[in-house]
């Protein structure tokens, strides 16, 4: 499902869940938490959500970065809902967005410690590159890159 105001706290609410487990919330993540639309959507980017059973079980987000590619961002299933797909339904959506838009790469920062979404996008196609634009995250140590040309 794509962005709906309504479901803005849902966006901060699924990231937190993993961001507070290993690491702390930065002032970027409280920029984009604070406004999804202004921050990611009207800059022509997109934020997704899977719902199940009524319930909003995971979020992501594609955010344009430079001229022609685009980022994926803030990817977050909530415990109770990892090893059912969700995950896979959301980068194939975000993956469809950016080549929709036209983007060259999906580039993507994580880190090291969160195992199964590095398997996870592994699993899509990207792969590990030298890290150029952490932004102003402290918790990044991972690069990671996907061909859409």
């Amino acid at each position: 499902m794509p962005f709906d105001q309504s479901l803005a706290p849902h966006f901060e609410s699924l990231n937190r869940e993993w961001i507070e487990k290993d690491f702390v919330v930065e002032e970027t993540d409280l920029l984009v938490f604070s406004d999804p639309f202004g921050q990611i959507v009207a800059l022509g980017g997109g934020v997704f959500f899977v719902i199940s059973g009524g319930n909003v079980v995971g979020t992501c987000a594609v955010i344009p970065h430079g001229e022609k590619d685009f980022e994926l961002a803030k990817m977050a299933v909530t415990a109770g809902a990892r090893g059912q797909g969700f995950g896979d339904l959301l980068i194939e959506r975000v993956i469809d967005f950016a080549k929709q838009a036209g983007a060259q790469k999906l580039i993507l920062v994580s880190n090291t410690l969160l195992g199964p979404a590095i398997k996870l996008y592994e699993k899509h196609g990207f792969k590990s590159v030298p890290i150029t634009d952490a932004g102003d995250y402290t918790r990044v140590d991972i690069q990671m890159e996907l061909p859409l040309i």
